[in-house]
């Protein structure tokens, strides 16, 4: 019997030949990462295990960008605090406030490659399966742990391969793709899972999309998603990394928990209404639904490709007079290439509020907070109570191109409606 391509990596990891599914493994980690949040937490676990240096501080990555720039004295403090144990440790992967959202960062600057086991302190650390890494997030007090012995211990996961079939119609995007996915899965129904993204409009799908996918996966309660490497992937990399790398993909006669089969060849946008992710309807059912503000970015749909679908639906246009628009690039890099392709400035013309890279509208840092009774349509990963701000707040989960075009309505749109 064959193995996945999640069975593969952790059975390199643990030094072993094989493994199944439901086993527990002690397997090395290739690559650590911890966001602003999470990092004090880590390192005093890690001290607390009785180890005062990292195991390999050249496979440990800090990345500054919850909480960026620091917008209270505590965050100021943590900022600080995070400085001195990079310098202390003599980390050499550390990205200050003006980087970006840690895991577009990571990915541009070729941290990750397939068939790594990579472990990050936040939930969103499955988006880099994208490049066929065994991406997973995991708590402070294990991060410790990783930080003092490189080594963690994993259960196997199961799979489930979800085969995304035909091509997806004018502006539907792969956001609709994982939308779609997780509506009919649901928020637990992959639960410690391998989520395996397959089939033609997976290969189809660009880097940037197939880490929307991945992104998510955590929404449907998976241990990580992932996407099998080839060309598009090497193409990536060899533009940010030197370092050689080899391709893992699945047997042929791996073994499945299941297989979900989904023709997107009829796909409309999609929308996650509050306050569950799953809570997935086309956007059919929930046009014209009142909206108060728009958020364009985080590490789900702040990359070029997102900012340019926005950019063409607003170009000549205007921000609905009762909407703000909140544009954040995923990164300095994602920035910098919008600034030079004039995409900021038509968000800037049609009344968007373009914010420095960072994750804070996603969570309901220190953008865009949002009062009781409000509702926001947002490109993020998550739909929750209070996620934004009020738990007396609403928030929607759409693509680019359906928040654009929703900006401009001032209600929820169907972006094929514009154009």
């Amino acid at each position: 019997m064959g193995m996945t391509i999640s069975e593969k990596i952790l059975a390199r990891a643990s030094g072993r030949m094989e493994v199944r599914a439901g086993e527990i493994v002690k397997a090395e980690v290739d690559l650590a990462m911890m966001p602003d949040l999470t990092a004090i937490l880590a390192f005093k676990a890690m001290r607390e295990m009785g180890r005062e240096q990292v195991w390999d501080r050249e496979k440990v990555v800090l990345v500054m960008d919850h909480v960026a720039p620091a917008s209270t004295l505590n965050a100021a403090i943590v900022h600080r605090d995070i400085r001195r144990i990079v310098e202390e440790q003599g980390i050499e992967h550390f990205y200050d406030v003006n980087s970006g959202v840690c895991h577009q960062v990571l990915a541009e600057k070729g941290h990750v490659k397939p068939g790594m086991l990579v472990v990050g302190a936040d939930s969103h650390t499955c988006t880099h399966g994208a490049f066929g890494a065994f991406a997973t997030g995991v708590g402070s007090t294990d991060m410790g742990a990783a930080l003092a012995t490189g080594k963690l211990w994993f259960k196997v996961p199961e799979t489930i391969r979800v085969v995304v079939e035909g091509a997806l119609p004018r502006l539907v995007a792969p956001k609709d793709v994982i939308l779609r996915v997780i509506g009919e899965i649901g928020a637990d129904g992959a639960t410690y899972n391998a989520v395996e993204f397959a089939g033609d409009a997976v290969e189809a799908m660009g880097i940037p999309g197939r880490m929307t996918l991945c992104n998510m996966a955590i929404e449907m309660g998976g241990k990580t998603g992932i996407v099998e490497p080839d060309e598009k992937t090497s193409a990536y990399l060899r533009k940010r990394t030197a370092a050689p790398f080899e391709a893992v993909r699945s047997d042929d006669d791996a073994r499945y928990k299941a297989v979900l089969h989904i023709d997107v060849s009829d796909l409309e946008p999609q929308i996650a209404c509050p306050d569950k992710v799953d809570n997935v309807k086309p956007v059919s059912e929930v046009a014209g639904t009142p909206i108060d503000q728009v958020f364009i970015g985080s590490c789900t749909n702040g990359r070029m490709e997102d900012l340019e679908v926005a950019a063409t639906i607003l170009k000549g246009r205007r921000v609905h007079p009762g909407v703000r628009l909140l544009v954040v690039p995923a990164s300095r890099e994602v920035y910098l290439e919008a600034l030079d392709a004039g995409l900021l400035r038509v968000f800037a013309e049609a009344g968007a509020l373009v914010c420095n890279p960072s994750c804070g509208a996603c969570f309901g840092g220190h953008i865009g907070i949002l009062a009781p009774g409000e509702a926001c349509l947002s490109t993020s990963n998550r739909n929750f109570k209070g996620r934004q701000g009020s738990p007396e707040a609403e928030v929607y989960l759409a693509s680019p191109a359906t928040a654009a075009a929703s900006a401009v309505a001032g209600a929820i749109t169907d972006p094929r409606e514009l154009r």
